[in-house]
């Protein structure tokens, strides 16, 4: 062990740790970090890596003894706790009896004191001379007593002594008035229960002072209970265990002898009390006496709750007295402004002039009364919110009602618009009173005042919003509306002649229904007794029809065209209509049912503009395509003018739908993804049909063309007789031609896009193959060879008008290559033979490099008129 020590040689363990109390009395110390010291300093540095697969097993001695040797030291610190512990408890006991026997001395002393002071207090109050000798003897002592309190022990002793006499001073004094009261108790009640009366009482209260009436109160409410408990007979109750004193003595004989009723007596007593104290808080509320007021409404706040103190001041309140005077008056009838209420296409006006001039004197009246609330009553939240409630339950309800009613007696938009402009008012009416805070200005309102507020809006405009009545009423709004405008286009696609019978008429079937329904339910709803008469001239002046076409035969209204074209300003005025109508849902519905309602309002788009207006205009243009398909003459295709219009309302419902009305249905994932199989249903019916229209035009215009080829090009347009004459184009394709240019305006006039590359390019490859094919059939002399190239380069050149891809161009350019097989010689056409396709086929399965099949090349040269030449028929012969 002397070889361990630091001045010996190197110890073959190290030195264990060495540690005090203070090691672990600092504010820092961690056992996790002190035992981490520990094994730290057991081990050498050498071994304080990672040990290797070459060093060896881990060496636990040193740990184990640096340890021990921790755990040897800890153990010597507890016990040196320990004995300065046991050495503290004793000074504490100590002290604490110390404390106890001064405690018992100062007590003794004080009580002392307190006896001196009461034998002073009887030897002055006394005027016997026999208590003088106890007085002096008590004035002796409480003299010696306060000359040692003065001059004697500590000042802060005497001070102490001073404070617990004038508190048991207090005490008695309460006591003293305790007794008296109750002495005052018993004597009015053997007053009223003996005699009937209450003089006592009545001359306390006829002295006046608000202390006065407020013991009469205190004492009135006791006399109640004793009278309950002492007499149950005047309560119409048997006498019973309540009729035994406390102390086991009855009143039984004072009751049978009695012959009047304690509790009428007490309650009158009580309502002339009540009434003397209303009396006086109504003549301090005028001189605006408010400590008075104060007291007046904690007196009948004690007394019987405070309900007649605040009805009084509610219901005498100057402002109610001047509502209740206009109330009765009816709402202003300002033609201009019911005239643009019930106008779609204007802008909604400000709310209605009388009930905002009510909701800004509402708005200066509490906030001047919430002054005077907080003065005068001691529960003044309370009272505010009687007075809030008063407010809007009478003056606010009332007005509202009447401004309803009236704007529903204009038309039911004018209703909608009348109940969200209130209730915009009105709310920010709420929020300004919250912001200002009443009686708690300038801070804002409690919660208390801020629930009250809340609720007393939404009680307000429950009757209206309640269920689904509200949406109900848009809806209702929206379909009187849109009927009203598309009342002439139903007419007339009710009226207009349908396509043959057949599979593309029954997919029209339930468009034609809709129509026809919507049309029978706009003349169902003029006829209606409900629709009043503002109604119904705003329906009818958006239908475009007067009085007189509405008289007993309303199918012979006349319509045009221009009535049965789709027009994008109406789909227009119906969005603006849809979206004023979202709108007030968003501010008047509770968000919790603003998913379900514009799922309401999507369908009513849907079917409206979806399927009676565009779906409509689409029958009609498919119905007028089909019938042109077989037609004799050059077809009609201004029905194609429908498709553009179509597509861009299509466009606009679309996006209104994406960016508004399923977005506001996020909040519920199943009305959301209905709404979104709803709208993709629609929009894919939508391009189906227009897609058949386009198809269905592809086939006009290509029959027609055929059609012409066939019946108008004569086998001697290409073999003319004189070789002298003129060359130029035929007839026929001059025709064709023109035809084809008009379609390409109307084309560009109802598509766009990628839409019309696309039906040019079909359009292109199909009269390119009805030109490959239509040159096969003639024959071809050398002046009418040049005719042929005159026709195919007019083709061309109008084919090129139509925005083609790349390989339509190509297969467009492929045709004055067929011209020029008329009109070169013998060696050109050998050239030409070189560079051929094997095969026979259309100009679509041209190869690369524009080449002609061998089959298509040999039928061109040999309607040539010189085809049984040596030359060509070398030429020919070299195709084999």
């Amino acid at each position: 062990m002397e070889r361990m020590g630091g001045a010996g040689p190197r110890a073959l363990f190290p030195k264990g740790p060495s540690f005090t109390l203070e090691n672990f009395s600092s504010k820092d110390f961690i056992v996790r970090d002190f035992v981490e010291s520990l094994a730290e300093d057991a081990l050498p540095a050498s071994r304080r890596s990672i040990p290797s697969p070459q060093s060896g097993s881990f060496e636990p001695k040193p740990l184990i003894r640096t340890f021990e040797n921790a755990l040897s030291q800890l153990g010597d610190l507890r016990e040196q706790l320990e004995e300065r512990e046991s050495e503290l408890q004793s000074q504490v006991r100590r002290a604490e009896a110390q404390h106890d026997q001064t405690l018992d001395t100062l007590g003794r002393k004080l009580d002392e004191t307190m006896r001196q002071f009461e034998d002073l207090d009887l030897s002055l109050n006394n005027p016997n001379p026999s208590s003088n000798q106890s007085s002096n003897g008590g004035g002796y002592t409480y003299g010696a007593a306060y000359g040692v309190g003065r001059g004697g022990q500590a000042g802060e002793l005497g001070g102490n002594l001073a404070v617990q006499i004038g508190e048991k001073l207090e005490e008695l004094d309460r006591k003293r008035r305790r007794a008296i009261d109750a002495t005052f108790l018993i004597q009015c009640w053997m007053e009223v229960s003996e005699t009937g009366q209450l003089n006592s009482l009545e001359d306390m209260q006829r002295q006046g002072g608000t202390e006065n009436r407020v013991r009469c109160a205190m004492i009135a409410q006791q006399l109640m209970r004793i009278s309950q408990r002492l007499d149950p007979a005047s309560w119409g109750q048997a006498a019973g265990a309540n009729s035994y004193l406390r102390n086991g003595v009855t009143n039984g004989i004072t009751a049978a002898n009695r012959t009047h009723n304690t509790r009428e007596m007490i309650e009158k007593f009580c309502e002339a009390l009540e009434q003397d104290l209303l009396k006086q808080f109504n003549s301090s509320y005028r001189r605006q006496n408010f400590d008075d007021m104060r007291e007046c409404a904690k007196v009948l706040h004690d007394f019987n709750g405070g309900s007649s103190v605040i009805a009084v001041f509610v219901n005498q309140h100057q402002f109610f007295i001047d509502r209740d005077q206009l109330i009765a008056d009816e709402v202003a009838a300002e033609g201009d402004m019911w005239d643009q209420l019930a106008d779609p296409d204007a802008e909604p006006p400000s709310i209605e002039p009388s009930l905002q001039s009510l909701v800004d004197e509402v708005k200066i009246v509490m906030q001047e009364e919430s002054f005077i609330i907080k003065r005068a009553f001691p529960y003044y939240e309370v009272v505010l919110g009687k007075f809030i409630q008063r407010v809007f339950q009478q003056s606010i309800q009332q007005r509202l009602e009447m401004v309803l009613e009236k704007a529903n007696s204009i038309s039911s938009l004018a209703f909608l618009r009348s109940l969200h402009s209130a209730r915009s008012y009105i709310g920010s009416l709420v929020e300004d009173l919250k912001t200002h805070g009443l009686t708690e200005h300038p801070e804002p309102c409690s919660a208390q005042i801020s629930q009250v507020l809340d609720q007393q809006l939404e009680e307000l405009f429950v009757p209206y919003l309640v269920g689904n009545s509200y949406i109900d009423r848009e809806k209702r709004s929206l379909e009187e509306l849109n009927s009203s405008l598309l009342f002439k286009y139903t007419i007339y696609h009710s009226r207009r002649k349908k396509a043959p019978t057949g599979f593309m008429a029954s997919l029209a079937q339930q468009t034609t229904q809709l129509v026809s329904s919507a049309k029978d339910a706009y003349l169902e709803r003029l006829d209606s007794s409900e629709l009043t008469t503002t109604q119904k001239a705003m329906m009818m002046r958006l239908a475009g029809i007067s009085q007189e076409q509405t008289g007993n035969n309303k199918n012979d209204i006349e319509v045009s065209d221009e009535d049965g074209m789709i027009n994008v300003n109406n789909a227009k005025r119906m969005m603006r209509w849809l979206a004023e109508s979202v709108r007030r849902t968003l501010e008047l519905g509770a968000q919790t049912d603003t998913p379900k309602d514009v799922s309401v309002l999507l369908s009513l788009l849907l079917t409206s503009m979806g399927q009676v207006y565009i779906d409509t205009a689409l029958d009609a243009a498919l119905d007028a395509a089909t019938s042109l398909e077989s037609s004799r003459t050059e077809p009609d295709m201004s029905y194609l003018q429908a498709l553009r219009p179509a597509v861009t309302i299509t466009n606009i419902m679309s996006r209104f739908v994406s960016v508004v009305l399923i977005r506001l249905a996020e909040g519920n994932a199943t009305v959301r993804r209905s709404m979104e199989a709803q709208t993709r249903t629609s929009l894919d019916g939508i391009e189906k049909k227009t897609n058949s229209v386009l198809k269905t035009t592809l086939d006009v215009v290509q029959n027609w063309v055929s059609k012409s080829l066939s019946a108008n090009q004569k086998k001697t347009d290409f073999r003319p007789k004189d070789s002298d004459e003129l060359f130029g184009q035929t007839s026929t394709c001059q025709g064709i031609c023109t035809y084809l240019s008009r379609t390409n305006g109307l084309l560009a006039q109802s598509i766009d896009g990628h839409n019309r590359e696309i039906v040019s390019c079909e359009l292109a490859r199909g009269l390119c193959k009805l030109l490959f094919e239509h040159f096969k059939k003639f024959n071809v002399n050398a002046t009418g060879g040049l005719t042929v190239t005159q026709d195919i380069a007019r083709y061309v050149a109008t084919l090129k008008e139509y925005p083609v891809t790349k390989d339509v161009e190509e297969a467009v350019e492929m045709l004055p290559e067929i011209g020029s097989l008329f009109i070169i010689g013998s060696e050109a056409l050998r050239e030409r033979s070189r560079n051929l396709a094997s095969g026979t086929a259309g100009p679509m399965q041209i190869r690369s490099g524009k080449r002609l099949y061998k089959g298509d090349f040999k039928a061109f040269v040999q309607k040539r008129d010189d085809a049984s030449t040596p030359g060509i028929q070398g030429v020919l012969a070299s195709l084999n």
